[in-house]
């Protein structure tokens, strides 16, 4: 049953398994190697609930206000005071589809090179923009018989992808620097990267809370399968480098529907969302025209610019948005605050980029956690803080007066 166009809650389990298998979540779990597999998993894994809580919580907002993603900045931050984060993730959302789309475009082209005698990652990038494009046309709401075949496929193959890793018996050693920490945090560095996407895919949801629930849940479950599978790649093979474990495996033509697929699924909601969070500012160009300029942009990035380290990225990605993420937390959820009729919050900013500036002074430090939670919690306690200290102020300011 559906409400409104919006998605089945299978629907939303679809889209966001779709999100979590991607060759970026594989690479990044590959990082965390070093730490060995028992360790790194570990890892993984309380990195991906740190991250995911939030995540929920942003999902949920979404949910409940019938808002999406931008929309519900506006709650803390007041409608011009969110296009500043709206413009932040577009640029964001342009930049993570060159990264995706590059790195498919390259993983696909070495598994090409050896039936075709030539490595084109450039040419590979362009037909998977062009995918995501067709992806676009579609449109969201008509995708659902097409997701339901290309998950099927993606999940029958990925699970002959662990087989192939975590089947054989010999041991790597991995060499570099990875502290648990660190980990942590670029296990919860994705699931955060998600934060100002997860409302536009839960405010029209059939059933949003339930929807807002099970999407975070598949994406767990997704998203820490695939930095397994790079974690074991490089622990249980010495080789971080998918494409070629695939290629090994004689995977070939499934090796690259993996890729393709995987890529397409994950980016679509990428450019999608650049054009729901432009909307947000201004309705022309519509939201599927901004989504295609976005692919576009992305892929030309790709294609001319040498889009690497997405490491520090992720990491800029959670300075920005973990504090801004907790603001609306704390706002929504604790002190019941809406500033959707103001034109700009100032209180919020200067909590934010305290928040901001917190979580960059961390990215020195070395926590057993990782930086996101100390930061949110923090946050967190300085938003209410401000929220009780400007009550007292008032109060006897009434008083006095």
């Amino acid at each position: 049953m559906r409400d409104n166009g919006g998605a089945t809650v299978f629907g939303s389990a679809l889209i966001w398994f779709g999100a979590a298998v991607s060759i970026a979540e594989i690479l990044t779990g590959s990082l965390i190697a070093p730490l060995g597999f028992s360790r790194g998993a570990a890892a993984v894994v309380i990195g991906h609930i740190i991250g995911c809580i939030p995540l929920y919580l942003a999902g949920r907002i979404g949910a409940e206000t019938g808002k999406s993603a931008m929309e519900t900045v506006k709650i803390s931050f007041g409608q011009r005071g969110s296009v500043f984060f709206s413009l932040l993730n577009v640029t964001q959302l342009v930049g993570w589809t060159a990264v995706m789309i590059i790195g498919g475009g390259r993983a696909v082209a070495l598994i090409a090179e050896k039936y075709t005698g030539s490595y084109s990652p450039s040419l590979w990038s362009v037909v998977i923009g062009f995918l995501i494009i067709v992806w676009i046309e579609i449109g969201i709401k008509n995708l659902g018989k097409i997701n339901i075949f290309t998950m099927a496929g993606l999940f029958s193959l990925t699970l002959l992808l662990s087989i192939i890793v975590f089947g054989g018996n010999s041991s790597a050693a991995v060499t570099g620097e990875m502290n648990f920490g660190s980990a942590v945090e670029l296990s919860a560095a994705m699931p955060l990267s998600w934060l100002p996407l997860i409302s536009d895919y839960t405010h029209n949801a059939s059933n949003p809370r339930k929807a807002s629930l099970v999407s975070v849940l598949v994406y767990f479950a997704g998203s820490t399968w695939m930095y397994m599978i790079g974690l074991g790649a490089s622990v249980y093979t010495g080789e971080s480098d998918i494409a070629k474990i695939m290629l090994g495996a004689g995977l070939g033509l499934a090796a690259v529907f993996i890729i393709v697929i995987s890529t397409v699924t994950t980016t679509f909601l990428d450019v999608y969302s650049a054009g729901v969070s432009f909307s947000s500012i201004t309705d022309r160009p519509g939201s599927k025209t901004t989504a295609v300029i976005a692919c576009i942009a992305g892929t030309a990035l790709a294609v001319l610019t040498p889009v690497e380290q997405y490491e520090n990225f992720l990491f800029l990605i959670g300075s920005v948005f973990a504090p801004m993420i907790s603001i609306l937390i704390t706002d929504f959820f604790i002190l019941k605050k809406d500033h959707f009729s103001e034109s700009i919050s100032i209180p919020n900013f200067v909590i934010w980029l305290s928040g901001f500036l917190i979580y960059r002074k961390f990215m020195a430090m070395e926590t057993p956690l990782g930086n996101t939670l100390p930061v949110m919690a923090a946050v967190i306690a300085l938003a209410f803080a401000a929220d009780k200290a400007r009550a007292i102020f008032f109060k006897r300011e009434g008083q006095e007066g």
